[in-house]
């Protein structure tokens, strides 16, 4: 659902009443896509969210904690060096364009008052925010568009700003329903009334223009040329309805919501074209019913943005251990036929008078088998028949060291691929920055992350695992990443408190705190349930989930943040699901 010049004018009115005269207090950039600008006023202080992402570009009120780089972008610090402090002074709309133009009154740096504009441009994947100086000039962008980018519009710093290329549609500021019914003609005479609309109005939305055909034909598709006369009546009415609406901006916000309670659709009119398929609320506020709107969907965006980097480091280094353990089983392979050495080398021991001097080879009873079968031995010819038994013993004794080796090696290679898989289970159910930063932090602690040399950087702290209390009165404790289970498991539990985990599934630690008590088989059994939740068996059916006492539990000395063993353990089968 992209937002459309329609409703952006009722959030221009809204961001009007409130921000005209307020200043700018702070500026931040939480993300390569998005701008935070805080206003104060007299009486008021409120933060408007500009957002240049592809599928959630928009402009609004918003009250959604955003968290910020301990290093500011340097568009960031421009925008708070040319606009800092500096009053709002008016908010500009082209006709029905998705985009506003932001006044400023700031003060250069020779101390005149100049006015500075920043546009956001709602535009897809093209959307962008550009501050442009008194003379038009573009200062900078956001996203910096170069001639290999765009040979129609180049944003750049010192080119004069010009408005995106105008549509050759109707806008409903000007055009009544005269003008829409001529329009309508010239299109072709099978194209759906909705889509002839959305091909002639500038502005709006694909739900509007479909809520506009919904209501001329009752609840019938139309055609621009099947519709009867009261049809066309209809038609001219409800759009005169809502043109009206948009010039006054006297629309009221609308989500539609369908029966899983995801967000389908907003607009500035009550939505009907569903029906029962979906229930529809007004919200209290254009702003808020965006935030609403796009509140899950933008945290998990940023959530995946912020932590791509992480999931490259640990892919990779999962792939390529991965491949030297399938490579070091190869080779443990090989050992496994060293028996043959030991016993060719037993075989010239008992022959050595028999085998002549600089043969190639020689065929030789195997007394270790009843029958003694004729064997085979490969001679070096230049070596005599005692050096090459030697020879045979030597590569045995390299076979069973190597085999030795290769079966440590693995089995290392084995337990720091469980803990890489642990860390990519506990990236997967990161759902804050503090979160990306813990394990950010662990990965440093571990290597796998070069530590910045410039300065020495304070570890970050290990923040509280989750809550939860279950239906009779217990508390369950559950860790969302390695540092965070250590802390939990070794420190913060009592011995007599419960612990899970998922049973060879990397996962959390899970504590029942027993305060004393006997849990009870339900509170057990809602602590497995979260134990197999936060796991990565969280989308699978009857997870075993391994319980014990936290007495039980030890961390082995040297072993990764995480990693314990425990004993006198029982398992539950639970459902995460339920």
């Amino acid at each position: 659902m992209a937002l459309d010049g329609a409703f952006l004018r009722h959030i221009k009115k809204e961001l009007e009443q409130k921000l005209i005269g307020a200043r700018v207090d702070k500026i931040h950039q939480p993300n390569r896509e998005e701008l935070v600008v805080s206003f104060r006023g007299y009486d008021m202080a409120c933060k408007v969210l500009f957002s240049a992402r592809a599928n959630s570009a928009r402009v609004h009120f918003t009250s959604i904690p955003l968290e910020n780089p301990k290093q500011p972008p340097m568009l960031c610090m421009l925008l708070r060096k040319k606009l800092q402090g500096s009053k709002l002074t008016a908010i500009r709309q082209p006709e029905l364009e998705r985009l506003l133009h932001f006044d400023f009154d700031s003060i250069d740096e020779l101390g005149d008052h100049v006015t500075l504009t920043l546009t956001m441009e709602i535009m897809g994947r093209y959307s962008n925010i550009i501050l442009t100086g008194p003379d038009g000039k573009i200062i900078d962008a956001l996203k910096r568009v170069d001639a290999e980018m765009s040979s129609q519009r180049l944003v750049l710093p010192g080119l004069t700003y010009h408005l995106p290329p105008p549509q050759d549609k109707l806008c409903m500021l000007t055009a009544g329903t005269p003008e829409l019914q001529e329009a309508l003609k010239a299109l072709p005479r099978d194209m759906e009334l909705s889509k002839a609309l959305l091909g002639v109005l500038q502005g709006v939305s694909p739900v509007v223009c479909r809520e506009i055909a919904h209501r001329a034909g009752r609840g019938r598709e139309l055609t621009a040329f099947t519709m009867d006369e009261e049809q066309r009546f209809r038609l001219g009415f409800f759009y005169q309805k809502v043109r009206e609406m948009v010039i006054e901006a006297a629309g009221t916000p609308h989500m539609a919501v369908n029966p899983q309670k995801k967000p389908m659709d907003f607009s500035f009119l009550d939505v009907q074209q569903y029906g029962t398929s979906a229930v529809v609320r007004q919200g209290e506020g254009f702003s808020q019913l965006l935030d609403d709107f796009y509140r899950e969907k933008d945290q998990q965006e940023r959530m995946r943005v912020r932590e791509q980097d992480l999931l490259r480091l640990l892919s990779n280094h999962a792939e390529r251990l991965a491949r030297k353990i399938n490579a070091q089983r190869g080779e443990l392979d090989q050992c496994a036929q060293r028996e043959a050495l030991r016993v060719a080398g037993d075989l010239l021991s008992a022959n050595l008078y028999n085998i002549e001097k600089g043969a190639s080879a020689v065929d030789l009873a195997n007394f270790y088998e009843e029958d003694q079968p004729q064997v085979r031995i490969k001679l070096d010819p230049a070596l005599t028949a005692n050096q090459n038994a030697q020879k045979y013993y030597k590569e045995y004794r390299k076979a069973k060291t190597a085999e030795e080796k290769l079966t440590e090696q693995i089995e290392i290679a084995g337990r720091e691929l469980e803990y890489l898989d642990s860390v990519l289970d506990a990236l997967a159910r990161a759902e804050t920055e503090r979160d990306l930063v813990e394990i950010r932090t662990e990965l440093k602690e571990q290597g796998y992350i070069r530590a910045s040399r410039v300065k020495k950087e304070k570890p970050a702290a290990v923040s509280a695992p989750l809550s939860f209390t279950t239906e009779d009165g217990f508390t369950v404790l559950v860790g969302r990443n390695n540092r965070q289970n250590d802390r939990l498991t070794m420190k913060l539990a009592n011995n007599n408190d419960i612990w899970f985990h998922t049973k060879n599934i990397p996962g959390s630690h899970t504590v029942l705190v027993t305060e004393g008590r006997a849990p009870t088989p339900q509170a057990m059994e809602e602590a497995a349930k979260l134990a197999a939740r936060h796991s990565k068996a969280k989308d699978s059916a009857q997870v075993p989930v391994d319980y014990t006492q936290v007495r039980h539990v030890s961390k082995p000395q040297g072993a990764r943040p995480g990693m314990v063993v425990y004993v006198n353990y029982k398992t539950l089968f639970v459902d995460p699901q339920e």
